[in-house]
C-alpha cells in the first residue's frame, strides 16, 4: 500500500454511540456520514467560525492551543519559538539597537505578532486544501 494525506472540511457534532463520546460527522461537499471518537475527532479538527474564510479568533485559538518559549540571546534580541499543537514549529526573533533600550516583553510581542502572520498562511493553505481538494 501507498502513503497518503488529506485534508477535508466537515460539518459535526457532538454525538453518543454505543455509550462511547464521539461526534456525529459530515463531509462537505458530497454529504458522506461517519461517526468518530472523541479523542481520535479532537486530535484531528480545528473549530472555525465560518466555512468561507479563517477568523482572527480562529488563528487566536489555534496560537493560544500551543506554546510559546520566550528567551533573550546576548543584550538585546528576543527569541520566541512556537510549538504548534500539531508539533510544528515556528521561530522568530526581534532586537532593538541599543541594549539600554531592550524590553523583552516588547520583543516578544513583535516575534508573537509575526507567528501569527505566518499561521494566517499556514492555516489559509490547509483551508483552501479542505475547501477545494487537489486540483489534478
Amino acid at each position: 500500500m501507498k502513503t497518503y494525506i488529506g485534508v477535508k472540511r466537515i460539518q459535526a457534532e457532538p454525538m453518543e454511540r454505543n455509550g462511547k463520546p464521539g461526534y456525529k460527522v459530515v463531509y462537505e461537499p458530497n454529504g458522506y456520514e461517519s461517526w468518530s471518537p472523541k479523542e481520535a475527532f479532537e486530535r484531528s479538527y480545528l473549530q472555525i467560525e465560518r466555512p468561507d474564510k479563517l477568523t482572527p479568533r480562529d488563528i487566536e485559538r489555534f496560537f493560544q492551543a500551543g506554546k510559546c518559549d520566550v528567551c533573550t540571546l546576548g543584550e538585546k534580541t528576543t527569541s520566541v519559538l512556537f510549538t504548534a499543537p500539531t508539533g510544528f514549529v515556528l521561530a522568530q526573533t526581534s532586537a532593538c539597537v541599543r541594549p539600554e533600550n531592550y524590553d523583552e516583553s516588547l520583543g516578544a510581542s513583535v516575534c508573537t505578532e509575526r507567528i501569527q502572520n505566518k499561521l494566517w498562511e499556514h492555516l489559509g493553505f490547509v483551508l483552501q486544501w479542505a475547501d477545494g481538494g487537489l486540483k489534478k
